[in-house]
């Protein structure tokens, strides 16, 4: 066998093959966290709407470290969360083979949002979604509270039907809602069933789910780039200049036998749009509309001034609706919907427990070079204008 004169780590990690597209749009949670039957029934994820970035500054409280009391300027990504709502429950038994799903309940009255979900084409159809099933609560609800005592006595796990209220958000285009399944830990089966179904058709707020402080996990896709050569979508080293037939190419695909290309060669291919995972992103805000801390008004810098940047978040538009600060960046484009998921590790690092006091929000404007906070300011810097 050959071998080679110096040291020469791969490009490119292999841990995320196959780089494919996404079969979806919006973060699927694949793993909910623990169930801890002692806690009382809450839910343990959430959707929102990415708006933008903007930066922080705050003090960091960290004794022993080089950073301790010094002043910290940080990235931050707002997303919208609008409440979501639940329309139906979903119970789970055990097999040999993993979680089956047993029975499924849904609630009376479901929105235009979420039933233009069940349709290809909403304004050409019939729009008869749901009406039949809707006759099971007419009818006395027997059958209903049928199907809740099998969840009730047979289910291992309880997952409730939400959607978005994708309207509201007024930077969206789009009238379909997105749905996802959360799941309930805490408490007993019992507990759980009446839980959910006590939420049916009610509002759930993101203070419900998630508080400040709190280090989660944001699921989504990321940003799609097509089709793209090895350089860019491996990392591999561009050849000398004078090679034969370009230079951004792979030299060696592998050896002749075998016969076949390894499956670790760094190949031309889809790069971007697929489906991520990041762990351990600390909530900095909770951001509640119609409230005094909406704003982005702070201990430090009472300046009265909205938490959306001069001229609007840039793709996105204005935040009028509930809102998470989240320290550093968040997979996917502006506008793409992002799933929040409560972390599945017990936090103990300094992280993760520092209290997080900001002392300025930036709100200039993203588009171009933003000189002023608000637009008070920009008038009192130019005066009076014809």
């Amino acid at each position: 066998m050959s071998h080679r004169k110096f040291e020469h780590p791969r490009h490119g990690s292999l841990g995320f093959l196959p780089k494919k597209r996404a079969k979806r749009h919006c973060g699927k949670v694949k793993t909910f966290p623990k169930d801890d039957a002692t806690a009382k029934c809450h839910l343990t994820a959430f959707m929102g709407y990415k708006a933008g970035c903007t930066h922080i500054l705050r003090d960091v409280d960290k004794p022993g470290s080089k950073l301790h009391k010094k002043e910290s300027c940080e990235a931050v990504t707002l997303i919208e969360t609008p409440a979501m709502i639940v329309v139906g429950m979903v119970g789970y038994v055990k097999t040999p083979y993993g979680l089956r799903s047993l029975k499924t309940v849904w609630a009376e009255h479901l929105n235009d949002e979420v039933r233009r979900r069940f349709y290809k084409n909403w304004y050409k159809s019939k729009k008869k979604a749901f009406t039949k099933y809707a006759k099971k609560y007419e009818e006395g609800k027997a059958a209903i509270e049928k199907d809740l005592e099998l969840i009730k006595k047979y289910c291992s796990s309880v997952r409730l039907i939400c959607h978005t209220q994708v309207r509201k958000c007024k930077g969206l285009k789009q009238k379909k809602a997105h749905m996802l399944e959360i799941q309930v830990n805490g408490g007993d089966v019992p507990a759980k069933v009446d839980f959910g179904y006590g939420l049916f058709e009610k509002q759930v707020p993101v203070d419900a789910v998630f508080a400040k402080d709190e280090m989660i996990d944001v699921i989504g896709v990321t940003r799609g780039h097509g089709f793209e050569g090895v350089v860019t979508r491996w990392g591999v080293s561009r050849l000398p200049r004078k090679t034969h037939r370009g230079l951004r190419k792979v030299a060696c695909i592998g050896a002749w036998h075998p016969a076949r290309v390894p499956y670790t060669v760094a190949r031309t291919g889809q790069n971007g749009f697929h489906h991520r995972t990041e762990i351990n992103k600390k909530i900095y805000k909770v951001g509640k509309a119609g409230t005094d801390t909406y704003g982005a008004a702070t201990e430090f810098d009472q300046t009265t001034k909205d938490m959306t940047p001069m001229g609007g978040f840039a793709h996105y538009g204005i935040l009028r609706n509930d809102y998470l600060m989240i320290k550093g960046g968040v997979c996917g484009p502006k506008k793409r919907c992002v799933t929040l998921r409560r972390t599945l590790l017990a936090q103990t690092s300094r992280n993760a427990v520092e209290e997080i006091k900001l002392k300025f929000i930036d709100t200039s404007s993203k588009f171009g070079h933003g000189r002023f906070q608000s637009y008070d300011e920009k008038l009192k810097f130019y005066g009076k204008t014809k």
